[in-house]
């Protein structure tokens, strides 16, 4: 009993520092806003989303605990921000946690359930395959890659977000050992991995959509290089990105003007480098401990609902605040390797392997870019930046994620009893 209770206080303090911290973020910035209440209806809206996903994942013991708290407090510090800088991003926001959160439980229940999912690596690729030619025939294109699809002038979409859950998954296949037997007899998975993964790669050189590149390119080095004992592999393919990277530069206008505005944004500071250099004033000027909520200038930057809202974030609540949400995403990766080394089954350990690689790699390449670390791509800061295809992906990604989690612990509890029964008989 004493056990048990340690447990289940383990987990609710967070919960209640969360509440708390949502109630105290939404009411400072309900008095900036002149006492607009929409202010307090949106962070009711994200309280009453979080209590309601909580409880179910807690009263179906539907594994780790953690994971779910640490996410919402992104999401929290991401609707949060959005409501500061204009508060129709908010609802919008609200109305895609919805939709992710539902997702999420069937992402959940569909992968808990299906038990054939390391045997359909041919559907990944045809399924990838078929999303990245639909993009190239009827993509729109923004800020210079062509990865957007429009259905009216209302719902717009990434496919390549879905592309990169079916990648994960298809690699998973080869790296679990499933995937055994050549293709057309003689390809060996190992070489038809390598053949997709460049594939993905030649279609992602055509929509122009680098940083897709770099994460998609990127998670197959690190699934090779846990997975692949043939370590020339991995030193052929890393030649391969480097010598991809130097082409892109070389021949492409719209990576060449990425670089330039990375290695000097001052030279031409009111045009091609006023978001990074707006960038960079924004985190200067916050200092340790920020502005305060509402008290930046976040409209200074170009798209800082979306590409750049962690330089509002360490604008307004300070470079403590910025660190923060880096340790926020630590502890998540931690929490999603830990369940994918716990894990049972090879191919629930690479998928989730996968899945966590992603995870970190966005993060490290977004906040990279924001603080001038590594060029800057177009990719959203997950469950914080604004969007609706990259708020239920990582919902998604995150349920696949949970139910790997509540296999492994559904596993441990049956394990646990056959013992406890043993014990009994032998008495």
């Amino acid at each position: 009993m004493g056990i048990e209770r340690l447990k289940s206080v383990s987990y609710r303090k967070p919960a209640y520092l969360l509440i708390l911290l949502d109630a105290l973020g939404f009411l400072l910035l309900f008095m900036n806003k002149d006492y607009n209440l929409n202010v307090l209806y949106t962070g009711a809206a994200v309280l009453a989303l979080f209590l309601t996903m909580y409880t179910v994942l807690v009263l179906g013991r539907m594994g780790d605990k953690f994971i779910m708290l640490m996410v919402f407090m992104l999401i929290s510090i991401g609707v949060l921000l959005l409501c500061r800088i204009d508060l129709s991003y908010g609802f919008r926001q609200i109305v895609w946690i919805l939709v992710g959160g539902a997702v999420f439980f069937i992402a959940y229940f569909v992968y808990y359930k299906v038990k054939v999912w390391n045997k359909l690596w041919y559907l990944y690729f045809i399924g990838g395959t078929l999303l990245f030619l639909i993009t190239l025939v009827l993509g729109d294109t923004v800020n210079g890659s062509r990865n957007w699809i429009s259905i009216g002038s209302v719902i717009s979409f990434q496919p390549s977000e879905i592309t990169k859950i079916l990648f994960i998954m298809c690699l998973a296949c080869y790296a679990s050992g499933s995937w055994s037997k050549p293709v057309f007899g003689k390809v060996a998975p190992k070489w038809a991995a390598l053949i997709i993964t460049y594939i993905f790669v030649g279609f992602l050189v055509l929509q122009r959509d680098w940083g897709t590149i770099l994460v998609m390119f990127s998670i197959y080095l690190f699934m090779i290089y846990v997975y692949e004992p043939d370590r020339k592999l991995l030193v052929l393919n890393i030649i391969a990105l480097v010598v991809i990277g130097l082409l892109g530069w070389k021949f492409l206008y719209h990576i060449q003007v990425r670089i330039a505005n990375w290695l000097d944004p001052w030279s031409d500071i009111s045009n091609r480098g006023y978001q990074i250099s707006q960038s960079l004033f924004a985190i200067a000027s916050g200092g340790y401990f920020g502005s305060g909520l509402g008290n930046g200038s976040p409209y200074y930057i170009p798209l800082v609902h979306s590409d750049f809202i962690f330089a509002a974030i360490c604008e307004e609540m300070g470079v403590f605040g910025g660190v923060a949400v880096i340790l926020l995403f630590f502890l998540i990766a931690y929490r999603c390797f830990k369940i994918s080394i716990m894990a049972e089954d090879p191919f629930d350990k690479a998928v989730s392997f996968g899945v966590t690689v992603m995870f970190a790699l966005q993060t490290f390449i977004i906040i990279g870019g924001v603080t001038k670390m590594i060029p800057l791509t177009g990719i959203t800061l997950p469950f914080i930046s604004y969007g609706g295809t990259s708020i239920v992906i990582s919902f998604a990604s995150l349920g696949i994620i949970q139910a790997i989690s509540a296999k492994t612990e559904s596993a441990e509890s049956g394990a646990a009893a056959k013992e406890r029964k043993e014990e009994r008989d032998e008495r």
